[in-house]
């Protein structure tokens, strides 16, 4: 399913929160981890992708990304 990035995550000054547990390349994170630009995620730097469309199959609470939107 097509989701947003603010359907996933919290933008707020340059530093990103997921609001739901998200998975992507095998690592997962849920809310209340706080990352800022330069960090990456399972190879994801996610400050790339703010204001994206994420392809994203969810199971049992959990948001898998297996893709992103241009």
């Amino acid at each position: 399913m097509k989701m947003h990035f603010d359907d996933l995550f919290i933008h707020n000054g340059g530093v990103i929160s997921p609001k739901v547990n998200v998975t992507i390349n095998g690592l997962t994170m849920g809310p209340g981890v706080s990352f800022g630009g330069g960090v990456s995620f399972g190879g994801v730097d996610f400050t790339q992708y703010v204001g994206k469309d994420f392809e994203v199959e969810v199971a049992d609470g959990n948001h898998t990304i297996t893709g992103v939107y241009n």
